[in-house]
């Protein structure tokens, strides 16, 4: 499965000490093995900083679904909190943790890349109310919007995985805040102009 996604050998090695611990407490009989697999791939990726979203485990989880992977996680969180005496640290996402991988996705320029890099370090600063996802896929579609090489929001959301009316939200709730997020270098004022409004 963590081939697939074409990971190190570090976040598979965490992947099986963390399903050996569940299995240990012998607790995780009759539950969908596919999905405890999953989640722990997930908690793995998560905690040595090289999140990857639920959509993308669960393109490799061998028909596990988005729905059962999240009872997984939290059924897996839940027993390691117990058998440690404390809670499971995860790591906190942060949309710039998804952007490299999203946009060579979608095969985009060096600097394009870079911009989008700086913009979504910049939204962090306000308080958009979104998920790091969909913050991510938001801010490539307005990336892509400024430079010569537009991509359709179909293309984006197949690439990240984040719904079409999802990223058109996220835009709206980043568009108020474009001129101090966009940077300079990348456009100008009357380029952010032309962006569409909402």
């Amino acid at each position: 499965m963590s081939d697939r996604l074409g990971l190190v050998a570090t976040i598979k090695d965490r992947a099986n000490e963390i399903y050996k611990r569940v299995e240990d407490q012998k607790s995780s009989r009759g539950r969908n093995q596919d999905a405890l697999l999953a989640a722990c791939l997930y908690i793995a990726c998560r905690q040595e900083d090289k999140p990857r979203t639920v959509k993308e485990i669960c393109s490799v989880a061998n028909g596990a679904t988005k729905k059962e992977i999240g009872r997984a996680k939290e059924y897996i969180v839940k027993q390691l909190g117990l058998e440690q005496g404390q809670s499971v640290e995860m790591g906190t996402i942060h949309a710039g943790d998804f952007m490299r991988r999203f946009c060579s996705n979608l095969g985009m320029t060096n600097q394009a890349v870079k911009a989008a890099q700086e913009a979504v370090q910049k939204s962090e600063e306000f308080d958009i109310r979104r998920s790091p996802i969909s913050i991510a896929a938001a801010v490539i579609y307005i990336i892509t919007q400024l430079s010569d090489d537009k991509k359709p929001l179909k293309d984006i959301s197949v690439a990240t995985g984040v719904a079409e009316g999802t990223i058109r939200n996220s835009y709206k709730d980043l568009y108020p805040h474009v001129s101090k997020i966009i940077p300079s270098w990348y456009a100008k004022e009357d380029d952010l102009k032309n962006l569409c409004s909402p």
